[in-house]
């Protein structure tokens, strides 16, 4: 066997990795923060006399199918995002900013697990004091929740091994270590070698793993991009523009819908769960003004309703701006092309700003029509009704195209008292909705002819 150090160049600020060192990271831009480290040693072993166990090959139509076994977190919100509950043996990554409620969350979910599973909470950062008066100040029950202050991922095997929990948390993933790598923790490698460690324990073991993540500057998660591949799940917490909100999406699932949303209000007792977001999205003026538009989108597995806000103002300077926020920039100016080439309204010369309430951000393009029906509203002055709700995807040629779920998307809207859509010629619906009246556009310009009427 012989042994090969490397080194790699690490930023300490959000561990991008680079070949050498260099003055500023092109990640984050910080200056100074590139590090030379020492990565472990690589075992190289000769196989040319392997006389190991063989895998065996089997057809996949004989694989056995079976129902795989659902731990509930007593929070719907939370098991939906997780694809109806957490998976035995699976490892799930959540992050979010400091604040989030990550712990919080975790922290309830454990609690309730606890009532019927062993668990043991595993904090690298915190005291087990400090955990211990945010459970109380939550006012949960902490009587089956077993607490280990650890960071070597050895030590917490040699732990689990005598334990025998069936969940477990680790608070967090940038803090552990492994004494296989000479780095430290935190950096690329110590992440990456303590992550695939408790991994492959958590498939031999069946257990099932929740690794706190921390997240950089631009709010996405720290570490290498490895790290996302070698997790089943990752989810991210975040807030809304109201403070009292969290959002909680899940950005790879392997054993359930990604994209799917979960929606939770901060409350002195912990993170509560929102049973009808659509109406936390649509808390509006109680004067209507002109520009304000509420779509359908289409999040995960259920509709989602949400208002969508547009300012056209005159230019005081030579260039106009075009600012969106929670959605597409691009999107924005192609939706103002095509308003100008098929819809004969020119807006070249005025500013325009769009923004999503809520502080949701748009993925699908289901809100082109009303994001355009906006910004005419805006520009005309005109006050689009109350009850009147637009989705349809614009084309390039400013025909308005289908999109998936309509029915449901009709539904939802007829639910929260909405008694007009104007939606795409191929999504309307072969039966009438009760007290909804529809109004199907094929272009642009049909769509606008509806405008008027209303």
């Amino acid at each position: 066997m012989a042994k090969k150090q490397k080194s790699a160049y690490v930023c300490t600020e959000c561990g991008a990795d680079y070949p050498g060192w260099s003055g500023q990271c092109n990640q984050c831009g910080a200056w100074n923060a590139i590090k030379e480290i020492k990565l472990g040693a690589n075992v190289v072993r000769d196989n040319s006399g392997y006389a190991g166990v063989r895998s065996e090959v089997h057809l996949l139509s004989e694989v056995n199918l079976t129902q795989t076994e659902r731990i509930s977190t007593g929070l719907s919100e939370f098991d939906r995002v997780l694809g109806a509950g957490i998976v035995k043996g699976s490892v799930v990554l959540i992050g979010g900013a400091p604040g989030a409620g990550k712990s919080t969350i975790l922290l309830q979910a454990i609690a309730h697990i606890a009532r019927h599973r062993p668990v043991l909470y595993v904090s690298g950062e915190e005291s087990l004091q400090q955990i211990a008066e945010r459970a109380h100040r939550l006012g949960l029950n902490t009587a089956g929740i077993k607490m280990l202050a650890e960071t070597s991922v050895q030590q917490i095997c040699a732990v689990l091994n005598d334990e025998q929990p069936q969940v477990v948390i680790i608070d967090s993933i940038q803090v552990m270590y492994t004494a296989d790598s000479a780095s430290a923790p935190g950096s690329v490698s110590q992440v990456r070698e303590t992550a695939s460690y408790l991994t492959q324990y958590a498939k031999r073991s069946g257990i099932s793993f929740f690794l706190v993540g921390h997240v950089t500057k631009d709010q996405s998660l720290a570490g290498p991009m490895t790290l996302s591949h070698i997790v089943d799940a990752q989810v991210v917490l975040s807030s809304t523009d109201d403070s009292r909100f969290r959002v909680l999406r899940a950005d790879k699932n392997r054993f359930g819908s990604v994209g799917e949303l979960g929606f939770f209000a901060m409350e002195s007792t912990g993170l509560k769960e929102v049973k009808n977001p659509s109406a936390m999205f649509l808390s509006r003026a109680d004067k209507p003004s002109p520009g304000s538009v509420v779509t359908v989108l289409w999040e995960g597995t259920r509709p989602l309703l949400v208002e969508i806000q547009a300012l056209v103002t005159e230019s005081q300077y030579g260039n106009p701006r075009r600012l969106a926020v929670g959605l597409d920039q691009n999107r924005l100016a192609m939706l103002l092309a095509v308003l100008s080439r098929h819809g004969g309204i020119f807006t070249g010369n005025d500013e325009i700003y769009a923004n999503v309430v809520g502080g949701i951000k748009i993925t699908e393009t289901s809100s082109d029509l009303a994001i355009m029906i906006g910004v005419v509203s805006s520009l005309r002055d005109r006050i689009i009704p109350y009850d009147t709700v637009f989705f349809g995807e614009v084309g390039l040629n400013g025909e308005i195209r289908p999109v998936a779920n309509g029915h449901a998307r009709l539904n939802e809207a007829a639910k929260h008292g909405f008694k007009r859509a104007v939606i795409p010629k191929a999504n309307k619906p072969r039966e009438a909705i009760k007290d909804l009246q529809i109004y199907a556009a094929g272009n642009i310009q049909e769509a606008l002819d509806v405008l008027a009427e209303l």
